[in-house]
Formats: C-alpha cells, structure tokens, sequence
C-alpha cells in the first residue's frame, strides 16, 4: 500500500470513527447511565457488534447489543430499576437480558465462549471471562467491533480482530478459521451473503472458498431460519448481488435451486446471457419502482417470474426458443418451494399469483381487449394490482429503446382504461348485482350448491357487461335457469 493510500485509509478511519462518536453522543441519555451502573457494581459493560457496525457505518436504529462479564442473573439486578420495561424471551438462559429504555430496545449478553456439537447449529453455552474471547466467536469480524462504556459516560473503540480494517475495505471475513465457524453454524454462510446484500460488501477469498465447499452443510438449517435470512438478503440494498454470492457458492443449490437453474436457459428474444440475469434485472427495475420500504411480495415475485422457463423450454424451428405456458408452472414451483420454505399462506399466494398473472398483459396487443377483458384482468389481479402494474413494467428489459418506448405507452395506455372504468364502476369489488338471497328468493332454492352455480354466472355477467339494473339481472338470470332446467 502506497504512502498516498494509507493516508486516504486512516483519514476515512479517523472520519467514521468520529462520526460514530457523533451518533453514539446522541443515545448518552441511554449510554451514560447504564455504563455507570454497570462500573458501580464492578463489572464491564461493551456496547458490541452489528450496533457498533452501524454506528460506524452511520445507519444505527433502535435495537443496541451490549455484551458483559455480569452474569444474567446480576444484570438482571443491575438494570430492573434502570429499564422502563424488562422481559424473558427465552434469552436468559443463553445469557441475554432484554430490555427497553425510551425508544432504544437494548439486549445484555453476558460474554460467551461457546463450544458447538456440530450436528445441529444449537451451542452448549459456556460463559467466557473476556471480552477477546467473546469476539472470536461471532461470525464476521466486521460485527466483532466493541465500544466500551465507562463510568464517566465515555467511549473507548475496541477492535482486536481487524474489524475496522475490514470495513474500509468492505470485506467480509471470519474472526477465526472460516471451516471452523461455518462447521459451528453453517447458518453463517447464508448470513455472508444476506450482508453482502445489505452492506454491499465482498467475501474475502478464503471465505468463498469455504463456503464452496461446505455448501451442503447448510441442509442442517431448518426451513423457517433459511427463509428469515433470505428475506433480510432480498430485502438489502443490494440483493442481486447477494443472490449471486448464493449462486456462484452453490448455496442457492441447496435453498432455492429453482434461481441457478435458470442459468441454463437463453431467453426467447436473446437479449441477456441467460433467463438468470433476466430475472436479476427484472428485480432491480421492480425495486426501482417501488414507493418506500422493501416490497417483499414484489421482490420474491420479480425474482421468481420466470422459474418456469427451464421445464418449459422448446426449441423452435430456425433456431428459435419459446417456454409456453412458464407462468403457470412457475406460479406452481412458486406455491412448492415457498411451502418447504416455511412461508405463510398468504404470502405464498400472493408471489405466485403475480408470477401466474405477469404474462396476462401480452395480451393486450395495441389495446385490442375488450371492457370485459380488462375488468378480468382487474378482478383477477385484485388487491395485487399495484403490484402487477410494477412487475409488468420491470419485466420489459429490451436493448430495442423504440419496443421499450411502445411496451410503456402500451401499459399506460391499459392503465388509463382501468381507471376510466374505475370512475363508471367499482372494478376494486367486482360482484354479482343480485346476492344470495335474492337468488334464492328469485329461483325458489334453499341454500345449496345451484345457488353458488347461480352467483358465479351473475358474476361472470357482471364482468363481461359491466353493472346491471335489478331488472335486467333478474332477467338475465331468469333465463340462465330455465337454461339449466331444460339441460
């Protein structure tokens, strides 16, 4: 390293460092009582890990980790009548105090020197005596950073493993051996590129290295532990990045096959490398069109879009390849994996029906649909409708700027019709004009299967004409029933 460049390196180091002093000079009314009581009762207290990464980073929140030589019990003592609120959510018996105190939510760990099984991921803790000891066991030595807080209220930077080094040159790297930290909890290298992701960091070499070869460890992992650290992943700042580290590491092979194997497939129009780098860029246009905080029914969907491509795949005559029929089976491979995944119903749902309905718009053409047509399109979509609108217009990734140019007029052109018919019609809560007691009452049934039969022909009717008087529905319905009657 040149003169020159460790000059720019300790500048930088000197600047986040005092712009972390800055930050955590904003939270003394929280750190200046309690590093006190702490040094009171003779003990040590370290504000630590991913707390002093993001003040250093500049991007604290709310939650602070603080790490002790007190034992559970004893910080118990020492913080009841410090806290606003206490409660046991299974932490203590790993040595976890959780606490809240204004608006910060404050967790206490007393120093662990942990020994693992390494069958299951789960630790037989061991509480250690030193703070060094305490930080060789995380998982990154960007997160195994330490600020002590003093009885007077001051902060002292602590950073025996190089976390700071790493930072500055956005690198993650293991405070020990990364064989032996992967084999302890495998779930670390899911985390690297869930960080990746977040803090747009890289992996140091030896890392990846470790985590090509150790990939099928992380089947040690339940379902519902891999699908937190995929949505954190998803959700970064960075994710196509993050799902490439997944991909190139053969991690993604064991948690979510369905996105490396789109690395075979060459899109129809043969504009990218492969469906791959497709749906990478289709997901990066979907976070560009988003309004706030992460979508994570939009991202997983804009990522998932085209996973029925590989299964579908065709080779035409001249050279050519289609996927008919690929947002069908890929809204089923959605529903499979998200269900060994351990997600909720619902969410499920939502992801692959906007998978299944992200092909719809092609029908369109230059506005050829009927009223009908649209109010289908409306309806079926229903409250993934926004949604939808970003997921179509993400999913036009052509170089062609002038198909580009008449793929947007197009979709604008649809979403304008929506919402003219929007102020004729309620197209939010399309229903029938007559309910079931009034098809009832109409037909003469009693509740039973013909009266659903006859609801879904009245709303079928009410989406290809649009809302109909009472008269004109009971018309309409008396002669679908005298229809069935005589078949």
């Amino acid at each position: 390293m040149s003169d020159q460049v460790a000059l720019a390196a300790e500048e930088r180091r000197t600047r986040l460092l005092a712009s972390a002093a800055v930050t955590l000079g904003r939270l003394d009314d929280v750190l200046a009582p309690l590093g006190a009581l702490f040094a009171a009762h003779g003990h040590e207290l370290y504000l630590v890990g991913g707390s002093v990464r993001d003040a250093v980073l500049g991007r604290l929140g709310t939650d602070l980790d603080f790490t002790t030589d007190a034992r559970p019990e004893q910080v118990l003592e020492i913080v009841r009548g410090w806290a606003d609120h206490l409660w046991d959510t299974g932490g203590l018996a790993f040595g976890t105090v959780s606490a809240a105190k204004a608006s910060q939510q404050v967790e206490i760990t007393t120093f662990r020197s942990d020994s693992y099984d390494r069958v299951s991921r789960h630790p037989e803790v061991t509480f250690g005596d030193s703070l060094e000891g305490d930080l060789v066991r995380r998982d990154f030595t960007v997160n195994a950073m330490a600020v002590r807080i003093a009885a007077d209220g001051s902060l002292e930077f602590v950073d025996p493993l190089g976390g700071m080094d790493a930072l500055l040159a956005g690198v993650l790297d293991t405070p020990a051996a990364p064989e032996d930290s992967f084999t302890d909890d495998p779930l670390r290298m899911l985390r690297a590129a869930r960080f990746v992701s977040q803090l747009g960091f890289e992996l140091a070499p030896r890392v990846r290295t470790a985590i090509v070869a150790m990939a099928d460890e992380i089947d040690r992992i339940t379902a519902e532990r891999v699908r937190t650290e995929l949505d954190k992943l998803i959700a970064g700042a960075h994710p196509i990045d993050g799902i490439d580290v997944m991909c190139e590491t053969g991690l993604a092979e064991r948690v979510l096959p369905e996105v490396p194997a789109m690395k075979l497939e060459i899109d129809e129009h043969h504009q990218h490398k492969d469906v791959y780098w497709h749906s990478l860029t289709v997901l990066q246009q979907a976070i560009d069109l988003e309004d706030g905080d992460p979508d994570l029914v939009l991202r997983w969907a804009a990522l998932l879009h085209d996973i029925g491509k590989p299964d579908t795949k065709r080779n035409e005559p001249g050279g050519g390849v289609s996927f008919h029929h690929h947002e069908v089976v890929g809204a089923k491979m959605v529903r499979k994996r998200m269900r060994a995944l351990k997600y909720p119903k619902q969410f499920t749902e939502d992801v692959a029906r906007l998978v299944f309905l992200h092909l719809r718009f092609h029908g369109y053409g230059k506005g050829q649909w009927t009223d009908s047509a649209v109010r289908r399109y409306v309806t079926d979509a229903d409250d993934l409708l926004p949604r939808l609108h970003k997921l179509v217009r993400a999913d036009c990734t052509t170089r062609n700027k002038r198909r580009a140019a008449t793929l947007r007029a197009t979709y604008d052109d649809l979403e304008a019709r929506i919402e003219r018919l929007r102020e004729q019609e309620d197209l939010a809560r399309v229903r029938p004009d007559l309910d079931g007691n009034a098809i009832m009452e109409l037909l003469d049934l009693r509740p039973g299967p013909d009266v659903g039969r006859a609801w879904n022909f009245l709303k079928e009717l009410r989406l290809d004409r649009g809302p109909l008087t009472r008269d004109e529905a009971e018309a309409a319905l008396l002669e679908w029933w005298k229809s069935q009657q005589q078949a």
